[in-house]
């Protein structure tokens, strides 16, 4: 197998971190931020991720499948999360310490629980404004009451980490570096 080329495209207006893991064929989208420790993997096909997104400390995104993985806008990976799954909706919440396996795809408006594991054995998707919840990966549906209280304090939370995230980490540029 030949080796993992590093390519990097990340937007001007996103914040990405020095102390960042990035491998293989990445694109991060304007206004995304990804904290230091986190780490990105494309493994076998590229990884895009849209605009908006928080990827906290420890986190770890990995694609294993030739498909591109796409990330949709507005996501939040919490610290120490585990994501593998080969496509994402937009404004999903991805709790502490949780795992999704590359099985599943994601639809917009999830939330996996803190601790929660989805990994079925074949191909599973997650419906829109689906809560994974519970030790057992239980599941229910969101009416989406107050998803605008959510994006407002998501917005207001990207706006902090903009502004100080650069005061006490390097920043790395999009060129591969």
């Amino acid at each position: 197998m030949a080796p993992i080329r590093d390519k990097f495209t990340i937007h001007s207006k996103a914040v990405v971190c020095q102390d960042v893991e990035l491998k293989g064929d990445i694109t991060i989208g304007s206004g995304s931020i990804v904290h230091p420790k986190a780490t990105i993997f494309a493994v076998a096909g590229p990884i895009v991720i849209g605009s908006g997104c928080i990827i906290e400390e420890s986190a770890v995104i990995v694609n294993r499948r030739r498909e591109v993985m796409r990330i949709g806008d507005d996501n939040l990976f919490e610290i120490g999360c585990r994501v593998e799954a080969p496509s994402i909706g937009f404004f999903n919440t991805f709790s502490t310490r949780s795992r999704v396996h590359h099985t599943v795809r994601i639809g917009s408006l999830c939330v996996i629980g803190a601790n929660c594991v989805l990994a079925p054995a074949e191909d599973d998707a997650l419906p829109d404004y689906t809560i994974v919840y519970g030790p057992s990966a239980e599941r229910r549906t969101w009416t989406g009451k107050g998803k605008i209280q959510e994006a407002d304090l998501r917005r207001k939370h990207a706006e902090y980490l903009r502004e100080m995230l650069p005061k006490f980490n390097r920043l790395r540029r999009g060129d591969g570096t």
